[in-house]
């Protein structure tokens, strides 16, 4: 029995980057070896232990053969006699088909058959073999790599190897959750906006997200976007949502904000008159179509409605805002609407000559907010009862004395110097 650590932790370390998992595989044994050796079988589809100490995986050995179309159409064959080479074999890129000896990572200590550690050296994603094909999820991994890895650039033939994958119709049948697993994993890197260049690249965009994909090439007024493409605006808005460490509600909303723009009509352009609702409605098809959890869901559908009006909420009325909030449902959920105002800024600063903007708008609603909540509704409520009021005249009431507490806000903050 030999032990290996082999991919993203042998990876990382050569990077220089921190390591919190570490992969194993075992050549030579059988899960009976491993049982008897106090391993804890945990693997479904394939032979996988926990560590009797650490709990960490440790995978036998394993060769898989292609039987169907998407990513759950394999045959795994493990045994005694697979190599270490043939287990590598199978992986997806040669960054990650490096293996190195359980006691250390020295030059030395490195089986590297596919010269994963020459493309770290070299900056480059480079597929392992050919059978790179057999796996449509790998095309969302190469995309989320290229978002992590922000200096690593798409080996020409791998991209090609890509392209020929979407023309074959192999994206068409990921299933709806591991589709959904890579994105949320890509927007949370370092440079969201390179996993959908990749995907649009290659030609998966338009299969995954037809809906963002269109984005490209529709103009935006440039008194506004200087940038003017809307699809480079919405990258620039996904990096503006990681560069402020915004969490994955965030950036869902934000891949989200603007997808109505892609529906304008062509004798209306640069204007997209009404695109907010437009989002709204396209964002409902994404989220069912990939079963986007409901709380990214929630706050994009908010964003989307709502991001112009609070774009443009220092020119609104007491009554206008105290609107506003109820609308976001700010006065309930108003660490949700925190969230809301965030992408809002990443909105804004995702602009050509704009990423060092103040927005104001945030810290103003918020404060906005804090006026609306210091409202005492049970004494009102109470009172309106003594009065023989219910129902709407109650919630009337309470609304009315929002409206006057943010308008004394207001007055107030006006008159600080």
């Amino acid at each position: 029995m030999q032990i290996y650590m082999v991919g993203g932790a042998v990876r990382d370390k050569l990077l220089g980057r921190p390591v919190n998992d570490h992969d194993w595989v075992v050549v030579g044994a059988t899960p009976e070896q491993m049982q008897a050796q106090g391993y804890l079988p945990v693997g479904r589809d394939f032979p996988v232990f926990l560590h009797p100490e650490t709990r960490e995986e440790y995978a036998l050995a394993r060769t898989e053969r292609k039987s169907g179309r998407g990513y759950r159409g394999f045959v795994v064959q493990s045994s005694p006699d697979v190599t270490l080479e043939e287990d590598l074999s199978r992986r997806d890129l040669t960054i990650n088909a490096i293996a190195a000896s359980a006691d250390g990572i020295s030059a030395e200590a490195l089986f590297d058959p596919y010269g994963g550690a020459h493309d770290i050296a070299a900056r480059v994603l480079r597929h392992v073999t050919d059978a790179f094909r057999e796996d449509p999820v790998r095309i969302l991994r190469v995309a989320r790599f290229a978002a992590r890895f922000t200096d690593f650039t798409v080996a020409p033939e791998t991209m090609q190897l890509m392209r020929e994958m979407v023309s074959h119709g192999e994206a068409d049948h990921l299933v709806p959750e591991r589709v959904w697993q890579e994105l949320a994993r890509g927007l949370m890197e370092e440079k969201p906006s390179r996993m959908f260049e990749v995907l649009r690249e290659c030609g998966a965009l338009a299969v995954l997200l037809p809906e963002v994909a269109r984005l490209w090439g529709v103009p935006q007024r440039a008194e506004y976007h200087p940038e003017v493409d809307t699809g480079v605006h919405l990258m620039m808005v996904l990096d503006m949502a990681a560069r402020l460490s915004a969490p994955l509600t965030v950036r869902f909303a934000c891949l989200a904000h603007d997808l109505g723009k892609g529906t304008t009509a062509a004798d209306v352009l640069p204007r997209h008159i009404g695109h907010e609702e437009r989002s709204a409605d396209l964002l409902k098809d994404v989220a069912e179509r990939l079963r986007v959890p409901v709380d990214c869901r929630e706050t994009a559908e908010v964003v989307a409605r709502e991001h112009g009006h609070i774009h443009r909420s220092g020119d609104l009325s007491p009554a206008a805002l105290v609107r506003l909030l109820e609308r976001c449902d700010a006065l309930r959920k108003p660490a949700r609407f925190a969230e809301v105002l965030l992408a809002c800024e990443c909105d804004a600063r995702g602009r050509l000559g704009f990423e060092e903007a103040a927005y104001p708008q945030r810290p103003r609603l918020l404060a906005v907010l804090a006026a609306a909540q210091s409202v005492v509704t049970r004494d009102i409520a109470a009172q309106a009862a003594s009065r023989g009021q219910a129902g709407p005249q109650i919630g009337a009431l309470i609304h009315h004395a929002r409206v006057q507490a943010v308008a004394q806000w207001v007055q107030t903050s006006a008159q600080v110097p």
